[in-house]
């Protein structure tokens, strides 16, 4: 909602409050002239008059929060983007030299797949079994040539850069 459609239901509930306080007041005078006794000089006119002036304050000073909410600008949102860029590394290639068989297959499997690929679907492309598998992936773990993830139930196998 704008500053101003709130400014001016702020000063409509003003005007409203100001209105309500005069008839409320125009029908206490009546019946205090009605039962009060000793005429102008009674106590009750006078509590009367302070809870009048009272709320006549009240209800202004809520009509000029309405004006000023009204005419007061907000403040623009300064919003800043920030741009960032993947800086893309290239991986150094795996001297493969230093491996033997199956670990070599298991890095040219892993490239093929852009890295990373599931253990369980490893183990099913170099057929063999878990236990070989996980002994297989410590060694190169150990070597930190890749890395296990864990995700839910699997692990995920991803070539370290």
């Amino acid at each position: 909602m704008e500053n101003k459609n709130v400014g001016f239901l702020i000063i409509g509930i003003a005007v409203v409050m100001l209105i309500m306080i005069f008839m409320f007041n125009s029908v206490i005078k009546d019946n205090l002239d009605l039962t009060c006794t000793h005429g102008p000089t009674c106590e009750m006119y006078s509590s009367l008059n302070i809870q009048t002036w009272i709320s006549y304050i009240l209800a202004g000073i809520i009509l000029v929060i309405g004006f000023l909410i009204m005419f007061i600008k907000p403040k623009e949102k300064i919003i800043e983007k920030i741009i960032t860029k993947k800086v893309i590394e290239k991986k150094k290639p795996i001297d493969k030299s230093k491996l033997d068989k199956k670990e070599r297959e298991v890095v040219e499997i892993l490239e093929k797949e852009n890295g990373t690929m599931f253990q369980a679907d490893l183990k099913e492309k170099l057929d063999i079994g878990k236990v070989g598998l996980t002994r297989l992936l410590d060694k190169l773990e150990a070597k930190q040539i890749i890395e296990r993830k864990r995700r839910g139930m699997n692990n995920i196998v991803v070539i370290k850069s």
